[in-house]
């Protein structure tokens, strides 16, 4: 009998992201439980007519919900998002955007500033750091200062913080899921510590110390 999710993915920053929340959401919620399909991005399995079909664009990760009746989901933003609505009906990892919209409205900020800032650009500080056919300096001084800069602005929100979003200290929420998987990688960019920034550096070892993301990692890799 199959499982109510099929994730496909591979295990990149954004690949994980969807198996970290899933893992997550199974502490609380016994009906949450799904199957991998691991997605080889280097044969271009993705760019195949059948995987098309789920994700128009050719990207992993891609969540079908079988429960739901095979809705599929693409983006991990919407991803998260999405399970975060259907199957976290208590908010603990988000916020009720109609009993708590000011708090809804930062955790949106704070995932589109990591979907749309910290992954594109430590994306492409990693591809001219690690797989371009030819050396740029030019590319990859650019991208590697605009991810120093971007850990710059999350380094500001962080102090006196533990987490992205939500009152107080902020509780751990859809925006540190979304945005640690790539800011725990600096070092592919280019980055060795993150002592720079020494705010971002315990928030990401605050992260990774959830049992529920270490979880996320290794399936995401099985």
């Amino acid at each position: 009998m199959s499982k109510p999710f099929t994730l496909y993915t591979f295990p990149t920053p954004n690949g994980v992201q969807p198996a970290i929340f899933l893992e997550e959401l199974k502490k609380i919620n016994p009906s949450v439980d799904y199957d991998v399909q691991k997605i080889d991005i280097s044969k271009n399995t993705q760019k195949e007519p059948w995987f098309l079909k789920l994700n128009p664009n050719g990207r992993i990760p891609v969540l079908v919900d079988h429960s739901r009746g095979d809705f599929s989901v693409f983006e991990t933003a919407a991803i998260l998002l999405y399970l975060g609505q259907h199957y976290d009906k208590d908010h603990q990892f988000w916020f009720d955007p109609a009993t708590d919209p000011n708090n809804y409205s930062e955790m949106l900020q704070w995932i589109f500033f990591a979907h749309g800032g910290v992954g594109p650009m430590q994306g492409q500080a990693n591809h001219f750091n690690k797989f371009a056919p030819e050396n740029i300096p030019y590319a990859k001084k650019r991208y590697l200062d605009e991810t120093k800069r971007l850990y710059g602005v999350l380094e500001i929100r962080l102090e006196g913080r533990e987490w992205l979003a939500g009152s107080g200290k902020g509780k751990y929420s859809l925006a540190d899921v979304k945005a640690i998987p790539w800011v725990r990688i600096h070092s592919f960019a280019g980055i060795e510590t993150l002592d720079e920034w020494p705010n971002v550096k315990a928030w990401v070892e605050r992260g990774e110390g959830r049992e529920g993301f270490q979880a996320g990692l290794q399936i995401a890799k099985s």
